[in-house]
C-alpha cells in the first residue's frame, strides 16, 4: 500500500492567516487616512500661496492700496490655468483683501 500525502490547507491554517491579514489591515488603515488628511492640508496650504502670490502680482501691477479686495475674476488671469484652487477637503477657500492672507473654512488649513 501506497503512502498517500494530504495536499492543501485545513480550515485552521486558513483561519490563521485571515485573522493576520485582518490585524495587519487595522493597524494600517489609520495611518493610511491620517496620511491622506496631511496630504489635503498640505495641498490646500499651497493653494493658498498660490492665491497670495496673484494678489500680490495683481496689487503690483495695478497699484493697488493695502486693505483693497480683489475680484476672482480678476485673480484668475494671474493663476495657472486661468482658475481659482479649491480646497481638495471640499473647504471655501477666500483670498481676502491684499494684505490679509487667503483663508479656508477648514480647520488647520491656513498660512
Amino acid at each position: 500500500m501506497k503512502n498517500q500525502k494530504k495536499q492543501g490547507f485545513t480550515l485552521v491554517e486558513i483561519m490563521i492567516v485571515v485573522m493576520i491579514i485582518g490585524l495587519l489591515a487595522a493597524i494600517a488603515l489609520p495611518s493610511f487616512k491620517k496620511a491622506r488628511d496631511e496630504a489635503r492640508e498640505k495641498s490646500c496650504i499651497n493653494s493658498l500661496r498660490l492665491i497670495e502670490a496673484a494678489k500680490d502680482q495683481y496689487a503690483i501691477d495695478n497699484d493697488i492700496a493695502s486693505g483693497t479686495v480683489i475680484p476672482n475674476t480678476e485673480l484668475q488671469n494671474y493663476m495657472k490655468g486661468e482658475t481659482m484652487p479649491t480646497c481638495p477637503s471640499n473647504g471655501t477657500i477666500s483670498a481676502n483683501g491684499v494684505d490679509t492672507p487667503a483663508s479656508c473654512t477648514t480647520s488647520g488649513h491656513e498660512l
